[in-house]
């Protein structure tokens, strides 16, 4: 896995290679300067003529000593101090070096000017004021700029914690980052404005943590060692049996998507709770599904309860609709579930009527709203939402002890009391209808074969936008269809995933 960290974690972990490890903030800065430039150079970007815009700040002292590493290896370099704000004594330092040497610092951005690259040093993680007056004239002008732009550690203007826009931002092709990414280029809207994001070694490593490690990850191909193994003397009864109540008339699809991507990730069993009138067309979908079918007008209970005493993970919610009917069935499995459950769709749309009701659940919830069914869970508006996800996932997860899964561009796994995932897997073809069913069926199956709830719902995550990415390859994101994900999962290989590695359970 990959911390993600917010300022307050990044302000102290810089502090404690300082003041723990004895490393001198100004060799930091000269090694960022060096890592800056090795990767401008990994992309072959066009260094022949640089303009930094440096603030007052320890960002803009990297950016005086990216700078002079620029210029002396021949580039043309102009530097710019913006702002008139008290200096931190690195910056005041690396400003002195770089006039040492000869060279000007501008009060303003030269007229009429053209360069390759375009570095914006101007605020580091710990802005947290609305940008306004000069610097927001400096950032709109390089914005408007036609070289390549490249921020030091975070896009001017974006809030390193939560990503949101801070009145005006810097629109970056790229952001060198350094020790860790911040959680800042990965939550909307900062993602948009970070570009490709290149994260480097500076000399701050996990030692800085001292105990306090960042509250926030995100997975990568190699946690996949992980997930559940299928075993050579094994039976379909060892690999979990998944409850799916889902559809309505007319809405199996979603059933069968949530069916059968239980399937694809692992699960030995699937049982569909299901209106009468799915039954043929599921019976031909999806055969390998045991159906348990009741009048849509009134559910058998009785039928519901022996279904959930068999299994052990529940689905509930994709396609169920929101009638008497739906309620009942979804009242009924909060009230007597003693397995996990997934919620989605539906129920989380029957639940928003009261969602205190999650508190009374005796076993472990999983959620999974998109921002729509989270402003009807939360009260909350959907902009609002956006520009929060990450504390509304936390706050909702720790307010009704669930784990919370809020999903995006990058979706969000809130644990109460736990770590926070963001996941990086996915593409936009995946914005279809069916999507999330899958998803639903994915986390369920993870649980089922025996994975805790928590990692359930974020390995599921992570697994699906691998999924899409791999369907993407293949059919492109304009046409890419829920169905296609279930090759996408099927083609996540054992053989692709890596062996022998030692993987810290602590950590995950």
């Amino acid at each position: 896995m990959r911390y993600l960290v917010n300022s307050r974690e990044m302000k102290e972990y810089d502090r404690n290679t300082t003041e723990t490890y004895g490393i001198p903030p100004m060799v930091l800065m000269e090694r960022a300067a060096l890592a800056f430039a090795e990767a401008v150079r990994s992309r072959n970007l066009d260094a022949g003529r640089v303009l930094v815009a440096c603030g007052s700040g320890n960002n803009g002292g990297d950016g005086y000593a990216i700078a002079r590493l620029f210029w002396q290896r021949g580039s043309r370099v102009t530097v710019v101090a913006v702002g008139s704000a008290a200096e931190s004594p690195e910056n005041r330092a690396q400003k002195a070096i770089w006039k040492a040497y000869g060279n000007p610092v501008f009060a303003a951005i030269p007229e009429d000017e053209e360069y390759t690259l375009i570095v914006d040093a101007v605020f580091g993680v710990g802005l947290a004021r609305t940008v306004e007056g000069e610097y927001r004239a400096c950032i709109e002008k390089m914005n408007a700029m036609s070289g390549c732009r490249i921020a030091v550690d975070l896009p001017s203007g974006i809030c390193a914690d939560s990503g949101a826009v801070l009145g005006s931002a810097f629109a970056a092709d790229y952001t060198v980052t350094f020790a860790f990414e911040k959680l800042g280029t990965v939550l909307w809207p900062g993602s948009g404005y970070a570009g490709e994001v290149l994260v480097k070694d500076i000399g701050i490593d996990a030692r800085s943590f001292l105990g306090n490690r960042p509250s926030a990850a995100t997975l990568e191909p190699a946690d996949m060692a992980r997930l559940p193994r299928r075993r050579s003397h094994s039976n379909k009864g060892d690999y979990g049996k998944v409850l799916v109540a889902a559809g309505s008339p007319g809405m199996a699809g979603a059933a069968y998507f949530s069916a059968k991507a239980a399937y694809a990730a692992g699960a030995g069993l699937v049982r569909i709770f299901t209106p009468e009138e799915n039954r043929s067309v599921l019976g031909c979908l999806l055969p390998e599904a045991v159906l348990t079918v009741y009048s849509a007008g009134e559910p058998d209970m009785a039928l519901l309860r022996d279904a959930m005493e068999w299994a052990d993970v529940i689905a509930a919610g994709p396609g169920l609709g929101t009638s008497d009917g739906a309620r009942a069935i979804v009242w009924e499995i909060l009230k007597n579930a003693d397995v996990p459950v997934v919620l989605d769709a539906d129920a989380l749309n029957i639940v928003a009527a009261d969602a205190n009701v999650l508190s009374a659940a005796h076993t472990q919830l999983i959620v999974t709203p998109h921002p729509g069914e989270m402003g009807r869970l939360t009260g909350n508006s959907v902009d609002f939402i956006q520009n929060h996800r990450k504390a509304v996932a936390e706050e909702f997860a720790a307010q009704y002890n669930v784990i919370c899964v809020l999903k995006d561009e990058h979706t969000v796994i809130g644990l109460p009391g736990g770590m926070t995932w963001l996941n990086l897997t996915g593409n936009a073809g995946m914005a279809t209808a069916g999507s999330g069913d899958v998803l639903t069926g994915v986390i369920a199956a993870l649980a089922a074969q025996g994975m805790t709830a928590g990692d359930a719902a974020a390995f599921g995550v992570f697994l699906h936008g691998l999924a899409g990415d791999f369907a993407a390859e293949k059919t492109g994101m304009r046409g890419l269809m829920a169905s296609d994900l279930m090759e996408g999962l099927r083609s996540l290989k054992e053989e692709n995933i890596p062996c022998g590695m030692e993987i810290n359970d602590e950590q995950i």
